[in-house]
């Protein structure tokens, strides 16, 4: 199940969803109307949290107007406690994982 599916199971361990793209807010606000998602999608236009993150591929990808698929948990004091970089066919199973890593973080 992908975040959309475990959006419930986060908010019950009192945990925020972020997403972030290169598209403009108005572009993010329709995807996230049209594909059902209960948490917020926030706009890079400019590029610079993904070249801050990482996640920025190199201007010859032919992906570069797209961040690499990554995830980051970071805690209410802004430490990133956890990364991921996430391939295509591990999108449907990943949020599972971060989950579980989450909770086992929590359990020390």
């Amino acid at each position: 199940m992908g975040f959309r599916a475990r959006t419930p199971d986060f908010q019950a361990e009192d945990v925020a969803i972020l997403g972030i793209s290169y598209d403009s807010t108005e572009d993010n606000r329709a995807w996230a109307e049209d594909m059902g998602f209960e948490f917020s999608l926030l706009s890079d236009t400019e590029r610079s949290v993904g070249a801050a993150y990482g996640v920025q591929r190199p201007p010859e990808d032919r992906f570069a107007a797209y961040p690499e698929r990554a995830t980051f948990v970071i805690d209410p004091e802004g430490t990133v406690r956890l990364s991921y970089l996430v391939p295509g066919d591990e999108i449907d199973s990943h949020a599972s994982q971060v989950l579980e890593d989450l909770l086992a973080i929590r359990a020390g």
